[in-house]
């Protein structure tokens, strides 16, 4: 059941509606082309936090000037072939909004707003080529202008740190952890629940370390932030594979299926739970004096939890680099479709002979390029035609209404209170916040408020009517162009996972894949949303996968230290390992564990007992039971 916003959700819906009427004024006061840019923009960059308003406004001021330079280059080039034109441009949506689609930080804001910033500035100037330089101009002018406001007013009044934010999300984080953890103890069927949600908390927690850089903070705090999500994302896997031991030591022996020494499970416990408890009190440190703390010397002594003895040898995950999973074939899908849907736009528009159409295509493709970043459009479309067709009766009613009796600033501004200060709670709900960002376009254009004396409303409700249907087009194009969502991508991200593990288990791969534990950790996190939209038809949910990888790199990187007698045993489960994933790469859904495994695993544990490196030992020793007991329960399940 939906709540009713709290101060916080109104104080920054005022904050952003007072940015947004600020902007309009400028705007206006500059007698620019389409002040209400700079309106909308202000919903389009403004954030409960200061640091993420900051962090979108740097980006995509760069988007916009990106994009309006494009635009001044290709029309006068291409405006007398339009439709050469058109594709021109559906080719430059393709490669920007991939190249959007890349990134997992605000850095995606520049290409987004170059992708659909080219037809915004291009199309409603190609019935004036000449003039296209001082409209690029004026489109650079309005966005600035609102993105300027709503920096200064979220900076200024009432600013909100990322820093606290992020340390109470890792407080609840670490509460849902430590329950977790009793949950596995007790044996409570709530566990699955509690990991899925942790799983999916730690993409929220990338972005608001990002945003914690733009932040006026310490580098410490930022250093602090990211050695502190490292430490959570080792403790998944930790807990993970603490809860299959656990489970297969309460399970009754069956005479059928090979089981594992119980002193090896026991000992394998034991150690998890060592690293369970280490890591959760460095993870309570590290969370504490990102704000407290945050310079904390080098050479302090509460410093020296973060720099070792945090249980275990493992990868150490960095959202970063080659870490990060990327299903080129989705996102260049997802691309494709929007740059062909503004192209198609564009043709409807070329062969109506509608001279005014450019800015309803304009309005189209900023949609389209939006409704590229979801890979589930159609409940998603289906609730923007709800609230666009809602829009559109409120803004005719303003247009009829409202404005005519607008003679004042002031005036104007009270009458737009009621839908945008609506828009600025929505913009906060989860779920809300795209199709927020797209109404508050549409209420903008639809109501025409550039035009605030402008006695042609026939004129203007025509234009609004072709703008809401350009905003339709949209969501109709994604349910007609992509009609599989989630399920399918969820599928891709499972496989990838096997293709990983395959490698990881190859002795002459393992150089190549020691960062394996991080890449299925970023998996991971992607898959959580979208377990739902499998149905339980899934071949897995992703932790399977991350504890067995987490095993695999510890054998790889323990190898060379064992000694020949330890060092053979441990090579054939791994082979045996890599096997049985190509087999399920090879089926498409998970295969039967071959018989020789639990064979070769207990070989590999009898010479750990000889070596003189104990922590070796234990490490080699509870990732080979982690691994064994992880495949037999998985098979079990499938």
């Amino acid at each position: 059941m939906a709540s009713w916003p709290h101060a916080r959700q109104w104080l920054f819906s005022l904050k952003a509606f007072a940015a947004a009427m600020l902007a309009l004024y400028i705007a206006l006061s500059f007698g620019l082309p389409r002040p209400y840019w700079a309106m909308a923009t202000v919903y389009f960059v403004s954030n409960p936090l200061t640091g993420a308003t900051r962090s979108k406004a740097a980006y995509r001021v760069a988007g916009t000037m990106l994009g309006a330079m494009a635009a001044v280059i290709t029309v006068p080039q291409l405006v007398s072939m339009p439709i050469v034109l058109m594709g021109a441009i559906a080719l430059w949506i393709m490669v920007l909004v991939y190249l959007s689609l890349l990134q997992r930080t605000p850095r995606s804001y520049v290409f987004l707003l170059a992708a659909y910033t080219l037809p915004i500035v291009a199309l409603p100037a190609v019935m004036q080529p000449a003039d296209i330089f001082d409209i690029a101009v004026a489109r650079i002018e309005e966005i600035v202008i609102g993105i300027v406001c709503a920096s200064l007013v979220g900076a200024i009044v009432f600013p909100a740190k990322v820093a606290p934010a992020l340390r109470e999300r890792a407080r609840i984080w670490l509460d849902d952890a430590a329950a977790w953890a009793s949950d596995i103890v007790a044996a409570n069927p709530r566990a699955a629940a509690s990991r899925h949600r942790l799983a999916a908390d730690m993409l929220a927690l990338d972005q608001l370390i990002v945003h914690l850089s733009f932040d006026i903070e310490s580098r410490q705090a930022v250093d602090h932030a990211r050695a502190l999500r490292g430490r959570m994302s080792r403790l998944m896997p930790v807990l993970s594979s603490l809860e299959s031991v656990l489970q297969a030591l309460r399970e009754t022996p069956d005479a059928r299926a090979p089981r594992l020494p119980r002193a090896a499970l026991e000992q394998a416990a034991a150690l998890l739970q060592t690293r369970h408890a280490v890591l959760m009190g460095v993870c309570a440190d590290l969370r504490q004096r990102i704000v407290d703390r945050p310079d904390t010397p080098p050479g302090h002594p509460s410093r020296a939890s973060t720099a070792g003895g945090d249980a275990g040898r493992g990868p150490e995950p960095e959202p970063e680099g080659d870490t990060l999973h990327h299903d080129h074939a989705m996102l260049v899908f997802g691309a494709v479709s929007a740059g062909l849907a503004v192209f198609c736009a564009g043709l409807l528009w070329i062969f109506s002979g509608w001279e005014d159409g450019g800015g309803p295509v304009a309005v189209s493709a900023i949609a389209c390029c939006f409704f590229a970043t979801i890979d589930e459009p159609r409940p998603v479309a289906r609730s923007f035609i709800r609230w666009a067709a809602i829009c559109l009766l409120i803004s005719s009613f303003y247009l009829f209404m409202v404005v005519p009796h607008a003679q004042t600033f002031e005036t104007l501004a009270g009458m737009l209170s009621v839908p945008y200060l609506g828009i600025g709670l929505l913009i906060q709900r989860p779920g809300f916040n795209l199709i927020a960002m797209l109404l508050s376009v549409n209420t903008a254009s639809f109501a025409n408020v550039q035009a605030v004396y402008d006695a042609n409303f026939i004129g203007l409700f025509n234009t609004s009517l072709a703008n809401a249907g350009a905003m339709l087009f949209a969501p109709l194009w994604a349910m007609l162009a992509r009609p599989f969502g989630a399920h399918v991508a969820a599928q891709r991200l499972i496989r990838a996972s096997w293709q990983d593990l395959a490698r990881a288990a190859t002795w002459r791969g393992a150089d190549a894949h020691t960062r394996v534990g991080a890449r299925m950790l970023d998996r991971l996190g992607q898959l959580m949303p979208r377990l739902g939209a499998g149905g339980g038809r899934l071949a897995s949910d992703g932790f399977t996968e991350l504890q067995i990888g987490y095993c695999t790199v510890t054998l790889q990187r323990a190898l060379p230290s064992l000694p020949g007698a330890a060092r053979k045993p441990v090579r054939r489960v791994l082979g045996i390992v890599a096997r049985h994933f190509r087999a399920q790469i090879r089926s498409g859904h998970g295969v039967a564990v071959p018989n020789t495994l639990h064979p070769w695993i207990e070989a590999s544990l009898g010479p750990l007992a000889a070596l003189q490196d104990r922590a070796l030992a234990a490490d080699v020793q509870c990732a080979l039971v982690v691994l064994g007991v992880t495949l037999r329960t998985h098979e079990k399940t499938d």
